[in-house]
Parts: structure tokens; C-alpha cells; sequence
């Protein structure tokens, strides 16, 4: 496993979300995900894992990882307990799976949270290794605007729906908030249009 520096504070039993995607762009839903997950779930921080590329999107579509990272910072700088990283690239990983066991390997004395947006929720079945996720780390399902029934129909809350709450894995607990309408599909499509 290559070295990796943790990209933020750590100590035994803090407790950390962990917010993986393309961030392509970065924009206010991702803020709204970790501020809610920071309030609902009392984590001390939101470390933004910024993925190279995502398996399951168009390389075509996507900008260059140096463009996302520095936006994703320009965005989270405003918020002092979310924390950007690139920790696939320096991993070498591809997968979220092979991440989240890198990242709990090395940092044993973390207490992780796997955070996503209810809009991932409903393909979350198509990511590998899916259920490893939810038996390594408790997943937060941060309801968003256009996907809040998405907790009702997923293949992977069906799959443990008996599940909802963080005392047992695996574990997928969906959490409400105030809502946030920024979505990266939306902002690339208006940039398309102009």
C-alpha cells in the first residue's frame, strides 16, 4: 500500500465522513450533504474523496482531476471541517471498496462514515463490491431534492432494510435535512448551453 498522509486532523474516535464522487463539478449539493451529515451524525469532519475518474461515467465527459480538485477546494474553503482530498490518486485505487479498506487499514483509529446523496442511492447496486461497503462502514443517505423516495425503492435498502441505524452492519440510514437542488448534471448541461 502506498504512504498516505491523513488529509485532515485525526485522533482516536474522531468521527469522519467520507464523501466520494467526481465532483464534476463541485457545487452546493456537495456542501449540503456534509454540512447536514456534520450536524445529523456530530462528525467532526467531511473529507471530500475526489475521484480520478468514476468507473460508472464518460471519461469524454469528465474534466481533468487537477480542475476538480482545485474547484472542490475553492468550494469546501468556505467550510473549515470539510477537507479535500485525492486520496485515490495517491492510493492508486479505482474502486470505492478498495478505498474505504486502504483508508480503514491505515487509519484504524478513525471511526468512518460512508456518505451519499439519496440521487446515488438508487445505483448504488451497480457499484462493486457494494455490499462490502455497507458491512465495512455505516453509509448516511443524505435525502435530496427529485430522489427523497429513492430510500423506498433501492435495491440496496431492500437489501438491508432491517438496517437503519448505525449500531449493527451493515448499515444504510437514510438522514433529512433541509433541501439543496445543486446538481453537477444540471451545471455541465447549463455550461453546454451557453
Amino acid at each position: 500500500m502506498n504512504w498516505l498522509r491523513p488529509p485532515g486532523p485525526i485522533a482516536k474516535g474522531v468521527r469522519i465522513g467520507l464523501l466520494g464522487g467526481s465532483f464534476n463539478p463541485a457545487h452546493e449539493g456537495h456542501l449540503y450533504v456534509s454540512e447536514i451529515a456534520l450536524k445529523r451524525l456530530g462528525l467532526d469532519y467531511v473529507w471530500w474523496l475526489v475521484a480520478p475518474q468514476n468507473p460508472l461515467k464518460a471519461v469524454a465527459d469528465m474534466a481533468p482531476l487537477k480542475t476538480r480538485l482545485a474547484a472542490s477546494r475553492a468550494l469546501a474553503g468556505r467550510h473549515p471541517r470539510v477537507i479535500v482530498s485525492d486520496v485515490e490518486r495517491v492510493l492508486g485505487t479505482r474502486y470505492t471498496i478498495d478505498t474505504l479498506k486502504a483508508l480503514c487499514r491505515r487509519f484504524p483509529d478513525q471511526r468512518f462514515i460512508w456518505l451519499m446523496g439519496s440521487d446515488n442511492l438508487k445505483q448504488f447496486h451497480r457499484w462493486r463490491r457494494w455490499k462490502e461497503i455497507a458491512a465495512l462502514m455505516p453509509i448516511a443517505v443524505i435525502l435530496r431534492p427529485g430522489s427523497v423516495l429513492a430510500p423506498l425503492h433501492a435495491k440496496a435498502m431492500q437489501r438491508f432494510a432491517r438496517r437503519r441505524n448505525f449500531r449493527k452492519l451493515p448499515a444504510i440510514v437514510p438522514v433529512d435535512g433541509r433541501r439543496n437542488e445543486a446538481s453537477a448534471t444540471a451545471i455541465r448541461a447549463k455550461d453546454v448551453c451557453k
